[in-house]
């Protein structure tokens, strides 16, 4: 018996008591692992952001347009790029210039500006992972692209989820996604680390909403 006989033999003793190729095959995957709390299904999201090297900061809804201004000016951005469907009230205290995302604008025009601010559709926990599935209030994907620094607030707990499989289900599949999992970076065979290549070198993300409690020690 030649060794290919050996192993067909073996295959199809293994298959012996296998369905039909026409019977269903029932697979069950975990939805999230793990039984998470809102809070903390939070604390995990914002763990995973700072691992990926995105900068979180957290704030009270009615905190949202001073914490922004702060997180601007503090950037040392002049000019901020708006999509059509941010809330005005969001940037209603940033010096900034609002410059308004046009179809007219070119990559070089986006490149020369400071900061973008935007929503987004949904965040997954577990991946650390911010979706936008190009909405009013993100605007359409170049301008989340070309800009080397992005502001993304996240509502919390509303578009908070736990993991990837949650997310598809909010989300579009006809819709333009974006996955965002930290600041853009790539490396070479070498390890080298190099951020910025094809997206924003700095990823800002504010999780909006019921601040944690501080601890009570003794």
């Amino acid at each position: 018996m030649s060794s290919r006989e050996r192993i067909l033999g073996r295959v199809r003793r293994a298959l012996a008591d296998a369905p039909g190729e026409d019977a269903p095959v029932e697979r069950t995957y975990l939805r999230e692992h793990g039984d998470r709390s809102v809070g903390e299904t939070t604390e995990l999201l914002a763990e995973n952001l700072a691992d990926y090297r995105a900068i979180v900061h957290r704030c009270a809804p009615g905190d949202l347009a001073v914490t922004l201004a702060g997180m601007l000016a503090a950037r040392g951005a002049k000019t901020v790029l708006v999509p059509p469907g941010l809330d005005p009230a969001w940037l209603a205290d940033t010096d900034a210039e609002q410059v308004p995302d046009r179809i007219e604008s070119t990559p070089h025009e986006l490149d020369r500006i400071d900061s973008v601010v935007t929503a987004c559709a949904v965040a997954v926990a577990e991946t650390g992972t911010i979706v936008l599935d190009g909405g009013p209030d993100q605007g359409r994907r170049r301008i989340t692209l070309v800009p080397d620094h992005h502001i993304c607030v996240v509502r919390v707990p509303d578009q908070v989820v736990s993991s990837v499989p949650q997310a598809l289900e909010r989300l579009d599949p006809a819709r333009p996604l974006t996955w965002i999992s930290g600041p853009s970076a790539t490396s070479d065979i070498e390890l080298d680390r190099v951020e910025g290549v094809h997206g924003p070198r700095t990823l800002e993300v504010v999780l909006v909403g019921p601040q944690p409690s501080a601890e009570v020690t003794s």
